[in-house]
């Protein structure tokens, strides 16, 4: 026991604590009965906080008593702390000397919604993607013991991130190696936890500390003393009994010393079993801390998801501020559209990586129960299931993020390319997504989905093209395909009542000119038809492609864009080596780049945009109607304003 264990700071309970606490080392100066106190002031400020800035509330909300149990026991910064998944850290970016900004959460120029790096010495690692925490924490506690050192290092693992097969792979690497880390089970949702109590919270302190894990030591050094076989059978005697009364088989069988369940809102069990974690020196330890997501908070308590995502909301009430919208999202049509496509069609199925309702296949596991699988937070898994569906007849939809798509690479090439099956990707979330920053953005998957040899690549322009790709999808039956869209509402036109499949690799003219062509792939066309409208003002006639396809490409539309237009534009919502590059390419094999027409490519720059609106982010890559003309002229190289008043003088002396 340290010192700063029996320390007392004596404060009347009506005085607010939460105000004294400018960092951890403030809250550790207090006594252990004034933080059920803290833990009530810090749950009231992250909701307040949220209702202000809208974000993840429900699992932050879960984990109230751990973080400030966790921040007491342990000296962080210099002990590591490291969240997985980064949306359950409010509360500790509360007590990390940022409660000032705390309500600049997700906005421009403010924290971002996950743990980084850049913002804070307690974020030692930054998360926005599941279940990376046990390895990144692996990796400092192998650094620690080679640099000599004896900080802890503790891993907070949860809300789903254990569906997840890194983090199995990071435990059976860490138990193999012994290396001494404390990882903690964030088990918020009763999936793999028996019943908590007080009659659990007393075993897990006593196998957590120092005279059972001493007599453990002793009778494991006696067990090697014997015969090989008695030596087995006495382990397997230990850990027998101690599972049938504190469970964890499974991560004792992966090398782990299992330590709970216990009751992570009971201050009373926390502390003492995590002091006795932090004291241990041996192995690695998991402690399985049973939770409830949105605790604390009625409205969080009694939703379906525990309000894990929310808007701007009345702390009263409950009642989230929503935006009238005036078109319907990209994601409903989605799902709407492929419900559509299934009544005709028994064979397509739907799958998702733990997003449902973040996908729109809600809706279509609503209408279609048996043909829907959530396989939990793993895409790697999801992707090559839907290829052995496709093996067998079925018509396997992936919605995934795109974001989150590139977890599952590999399986994408060897399981689906490869064999050339017709798994069809649906990419929620394409460019850029506003509040969740750069770790959601879907930059690249059109730069790392069109390089693989087979693959059918469109992009929609509105909610209406959206339709019509769901259905070519569908009829796309010998090759494997995707199509993105983005986060948020439609543009407003007209809804066709079925989707009709697209000629593949052929795109449209949406407006005819002469001077300048503009080719968009994806939603950017509607920007470029504002930027036409404003060449024309400067006597500049523009035509507005949307070429549907990057691949196959439409080279009959490229070739003939560049060669009767003086400038042609490629604009396109994603990194470079994607749309661009393919147009351009095929210039150059073409021998179309030598001369005569003046090709620019518009992607996203070379840099992470943090979170702003989505309007603002793309205002600042440039790809608005005020980049795209901005662009024009500079392709140009000429002061086309001065032109246009140059042929309107002339028009008067004529």
């Amino acid at each position: 026991m340290t010192a700063r264990d029996n320390h007392v700071v004596t404060m009347t309970m009506t005085t607010p604590l939460l105000d004294t606490i400018k960092s951890p080392a403030d809250l550790r100066h207090l006594g252990e009965r004034q933080l059920r106190q803290v833990a009530d002031e810090l749950r009231a400020e992250t909701i307040s906080a949220v209702a202000v800035t809208g974000g993840h509330l429900g699992a932050g909300l879960g984990v109230v008593e751990l973080t400030v149990a966790l921040h007491y026991v342990f000296d962080t910064p210099r002990d590591r702390l490291v969240w997985d998944v980064g949306h359950q850290a409010y509360p500790h970016k509360i007590l990390t000397s940022r409660r000032d900004k705390i309500r600049t959460l997700r906005q421009v120029g403010g924290l971002s919604g996950f743990t980084k790096r850049a913002e804070s010495e307690y974020d030692c690692f930054g998360a926005a993607h599941s279940s990376t925490s046990i390895s990144a924490g692996l990796g400092m506690a192998v650094a620690r013991d080679l640099a000599g050192q004896s900080h802890n290092v503790v891993a907070v693992i949860g809300d789903g991130a254990m569906s997840a097969g890194m983090a199995y792979e990071a435990m059976n690497n860490a138990g193999a190696m012994d290396s001494r880390l404390i990882v903690i089970l964030n088990d918020n949702n009763m999936s793999i936890a028996p019943p908590v109590g007080a009659l659990s919270a007393y075993l897990a302190r006593l196998v957590s500390g120092r005279p059972y894990r001493s007599l453990r030591h002793i009778v494991h050094q006696l067990a090697k003393k014997l015969p090989k076989f008695l030596e087995q059978r006495a382990r397997a005697m230990e850990e027998y009994a101690r599972g049938l009364v504190t469970g964890g088989t499974l991560f004792e069988e992966m090398g782990f010393f299992y330590v709970g369940p216990i009751d992570g809102h009971n201050l009373d069990h926390l502390l003492p079993v995590l002091k006795n974690v932090r004291d241990a020196k041996e192995g690695p330890i998991l402690v399985h801390v049973v939770t409830q997501k949105g605790k604390g908070y009625g409205p969080a308590e009694a939703s379906a998801d525990k309000y894990h995502g929310v808007v701007k909301f009345d702390v009263a009430t409950g009642n989230q501020v929503k935006a009238k919208a005036n078109a319907p999202s990209y994601t409903k049509v989605f799902g709407e559209s492929l419900v559509k496509e299934a009544r005709k069609d028994d064979k397509i199925v739907a799958i998702t990586a733990a997003m449902p309702s973040g996908t729109g296949i809600d809706i279509f596991g609503k209408a279609f129960p048996n043909r829907t699988f959530d396989v939990g937070i793993a895409e790697q898994h999801a992707i090559t299931f839907a290829a052995g569906l496709a093996t067998e007849g079925y018509k396997p939809f992936a919605a995934i993020y795109s974001t989150f798509l590139q977890r599952a690479y590999d399986q994408i090439v060897h399981d689906v390319a490869i064999q050339r099956l017709p798994v069809r990707f649906a990419l929620d979330r394409a460019g850029l997504v506003g509040a969740d920053g750069p770790t959601h953005a879907g930059s690249f998957d059109v730069a790392y989905l069109g390089c693989l040899p087979g693959f059918v690549l469109m992009a929609a322009a509105d909610e209406a093209e959206l339709v019509h790709m769901v259905a070519t999808a569908v009829a796309i039956d010998d090759q494997p395909s995707a199509l993105r869209y983005p986060r948020g509402d439609g543009v407003g036109v007209d809804m066709p009542e079925i989707g009709v499949p697209l000629e593949i690799g052929k795109g449209r003219i949406v407006k005819e000119g002469s001077s300048v062509a503009l080719l968009s792939f994806g939603t950017r066309l509607q920007e470029c038809l504002l930027a036409a409208e404003t060449l024309g003002s400067h006597g500049l006639t523009t035509t507005v492609a949307d070429a549907r396809f990057a691949k196959p490409l439409d080279t009959d539309l490229v070739l003939r864009l560049a060669r009767e237009h003086e400038v042609l534009i490629t604009v396109e919502e994603g990194s470079i080596g994607g749309f661009g590059s393919f147009v351009v390419q095929l210039l150059a094999e073409r021998g179309m780049l030598e001369g005569g027409t003046k090709v620019r490519c518009m992607v996203l720059p070379d840099v992470f945009i943090d979170q702003d609106n989505p309007t603002a982010m793309y205002a600042q890559a440039g790809l608005d109607a005020k980049g795209i003309v901005a662009k024009v002229f500079e392709a140009l190289r000429r002061d086309v304003r001065r032109d246009a008043l140059q042929r309107l003088e002339g028009g008067r002396h004529a």
